[in-house]
């Protein structure tokens, strides 16, 4: 059988084409869009209280969940106010209003637990926004596959880097702290080609970290230095349809979390979010 180099050729030019082609988008303009339809997004979102289901339990070396876990319901609104002055600027929170503990109403004692998410806690989109974006490091990679070939996949991580700060809560709850590590993560986006529109976000730690305990957690048997060695998010958006008005809008659908220590307990999470309603005019409640 004889070949056709020619037609090798061909296809080889063509191949190289099509990579030229995703690479050459500007990538500034992408991320302009982005930032627009997340402002918009937030605008939106603050009219409007869904469902949160977060459930927490711990996971042993093999990643297996072990024991009961803690399921907690939340009513859940987005603030933001883009006029907004001070060191945060115009930083989106999330605001929890904490309705179930484990299926029933909550008591004093079940608002404690030093996984549950915060009450207020920062917007995860609130990076892609004009007045942060500064601050983080984008990379286009291209366009996704199979199912997700009409999106836009863009790789970030933050400019600024530091050890990381070790904090306890402002409550001083006992066994409880906090870290950060500026620098320490990674991650990805998945952007609707044709709308902008996040469609999900993977984050990761660029290696492990390692910190010391505070002097007075030690006693709740931690060790000394504590290792960071996996803290996995990935956050899903699901297009959400309203009537009376008409309105559709992407919205939060899954948040999954995977935290892995050396020296203390891991556990995994993952938050679902539901029954959407959206206020109108007049303050009423629509789903």
């Amino acid at each position: 059988m004889r070949s056709h180099p020619v037609a090798a050729t061909l296809a080889l030019a063509l191949a190289t084409s099509a990579v030229a082609a995703q690479t050459s988008v500007p990538l500034d303009d992408v991320l302009g869009k982005v930032g627009a339809r997340v402002e918009e997004y937030f605008a939106r979102a603050q009219r409007m209280v869904f469902v949160e289901k977060t459930t927490i339990f711990e996971v042993g070396s093999s990643m297996a969940p072990e024991g009961f876990g803690r399921v907690l319901e939340s009513d859940l609104r987005v603030e933001w106010d883009p006029a907004a002055d001070g060191p945060d600027g115009a930083e989106a929170k999330v605001v929890r209003e904490l309705r179930k503990v484990n299926g029933r109403t909550p008591r004093v004692k079940d608002d404690r637990n030093c996984l549950d998410p915060n009450p207020i806690s920062p917007e995860p989109l609130g990076f892609l926004l004009p007045s942060q974006r500064a601050d983080f490091t984008f990379k286009w990679i291209g366009r996704g596959k199979g199912k997700e070939q009409n999106a836009i996949l863009v790789d970030y991580r933050a400019r600024k880097t530091g050890p990381p700060e070790v904090k306890q809560p402002p409550d001083k709850r006992e066994g409880c702290f906090s870290v950060s590590f500026p620098g320490g993560v990674q991650g990805r986006v998945w952007i609707d080609a044709e709308t902008y529109e996040v469609l999900r976000v993977d984050e990761r730690l660029n290696a492990r970290m390692d910190f010391r305990i505070p002097d007075d957690q030690r006693r709740f048997g931690f060790a000394d230095v504590l290792v960071l060695e996996r803290h996995d998010t990935s956050i899903r958006y699901k297009p959400v349809a309203f009537h009376d008005p008409e309105e559709t809008m992407l919205l939060p659908e899954s948040i999954d979390t995977l935290t892995v220590y050396r020296g203390a307990q891991s556990h995994r999470s993952r938050q679902v979010f539901s029954d959407y309603r959206r206020f109108v005019t007049g303050g009423r409640l629509v789903k």
